[in-house]
């Protein structure tokens, strides 16, 4: 029953005393590749280095993450450009827009997403979109590329039956993790109105650790924990919904 972590973090310093036991461990565990989604400049090193010790193994992405659009996001889209124009990467990510911690560089934000959807389709890769509290000002972006070939995915889906609507207009996917297994997060309902074969998994790793790991470091490992609640929970096999999502992943990523 082989797994896709279509979303994990696995360079951070969370992991700096055991990163490579806990890459090892993942693929014990059955899941046979993680992709990795950039921050910003300073995580392009930490994660590049981790794709070079586990070639097939562990993908990178090149993008800003909108929680790390400044006043200089102009320098840090330079290097992004570089990078994706001058490597080897499987998608534009993590971009987006996030309006829970900070509103005032809603604008740069904007720009900075719209400048890497024009870099995805340049480069013809998908795109990773981080959306929190942001789904109409991401929507009035994305309205902008109807028809153009855009592809991507929804990281962390926590919409409701409206955000499902809309995303249903373009070629997207959704990212499920381990807040589907949470009591409170309603998520669970929304998920069955999902189409299968739109369904990624993701760890966000080392974040939202699934039930049975909730308040302990999540790593791609318990992206196991996602798959199995979704079977359950939309009545098919573990087996059927790890092959079923684990193809999703292969055709939007186009991994080898």
């Amino acid at each position: 029953m082989p797994l896709i972590d279509t979303h994990a973090h696995l360079y951070l310093s969370e992991f700096q005393s055991d990163r490579h036991e806990m890459v090892r461990n993942a693929i014990n565990s059955g899941v046979e590749k993680m992709l990795l989604p950039n921050i910003d400049s300073l995580s392009i090193e930490g994660m590049l280095a981790l794709c070079k010790d586990f070639p097939g193994v562990c993908f990178p992405m090149m993008g800003l993450h909108p929680c790390s659009v400044k006043e200089n996001f102009p320098d840090e889209m330079a290097i992004v450009k570089e990078n994706l124009f001058g490597g080897d990467f499987i998608a534009v990510g993590e971009i987006g827009i996030d309006l829970y911690w900070d509103k005032s560089f809603l604008s740069q934000q904007i720009k900075a997403f719209e400048m890497q959807i024009e870099f995805g389709l340049e480069k013809n890769l998908p795109i990773v979109i981080h959306a929190r509290e942001s789904f109409s000002e991401i929507f009035t972006v994305l309205n902008q590329y109807k028809n153009s070939g855009l592809k991507g995915v929804f990281h962390s889906f926590t919409g409701g039956l409206a955000e499902v609507e809309e995303i249903k207009k373009f070629d997207f996917y959704f990212g499920i993790n381990g807040i589907v297994t949470f009591k409170n997060s309603g998520l669970a309902k929304i998920v069955q109105e999902i189409p299968l074969n739109r369904i990624v998994l993701e760890t966000d790793s080392p974040y939202l650790s699934p039930v049975p790991k909730r308040g302990v470091r999540n790593e791609s490992a318990h992206v196991r924990f996602v798959n199995d609640f979704l079977a359950a929970l939309l009545a098919v096999s573990p087996d059927q919904m790890a092959e079923i999502t684990s193809q999703n992943a292969t055709t939007l990523f186009n991994l080898k």
